[in-house]
């Protein structure tokens, strides 16, 4: 799969994050397939097409926060490993969240990998470039 294929949905409320973790990604050249929602509830409904949704493309991969507003980001992976359908997509846990219950609970629950936003915009760039690198570079995703 090349890099301009790849289908991320990016699932977090907070504007400032979306802003740059769209500009780390737009720098990777894969900006014209990522798909913003900002709530877990949202993020069901665009993974099994409904409402506002039903002509939705299936991600290759999801960035998830946690703290989400109407179903929060550990709920949303509980539902999307749990379903046949969406297990398969790779989902990276991207939050400002450094609580070890957290960590463990996404884990527990099958996410893929856990990583804790830093404050620095120099930092969370270099965190975007990481997930381009090993998530979109190297890793097979499935189709």
């Amino acid at each position: 799969m090349k890099i301009e294929e790849v289908k991320i949905l990016l699932v977090e409320d907070n504007e400032g994050d979306i802003v740059l973790t769209l500009e780390g990604l737009r720098e990777a050249r894969i900006y014209n397939h990522v798909q913003v929602v900002k709530d877990g509830e949202q993020a069901l409904h665009y993974l099994r097409k409904l409402g506002n949704f039903t002509d939705a493309e299936t991600p290759n991969l999801i960035l998830l926060d946690i703290n989400l507003p109407r179903i929060d980001g550990k709920e949303v992976l509980m539902e999307i490993k749990n379903d046949p359908l969406l297990k398969k997509i790779p989902v990276v846990m991207l939050t400002t969240s450094e609580s070890e219950t957290d960590v463990l609970e996404s884990y527990n629950n099958h996410a893929n990998c856990y990583i804790t936003k830093p404050v620095d915009y120099s930092k969370f760039m270099d965190v975007v470039h990481s997930i381009k690198d090993f998530w979109i570079s190297i890793v097979h995703l499935p189709s």
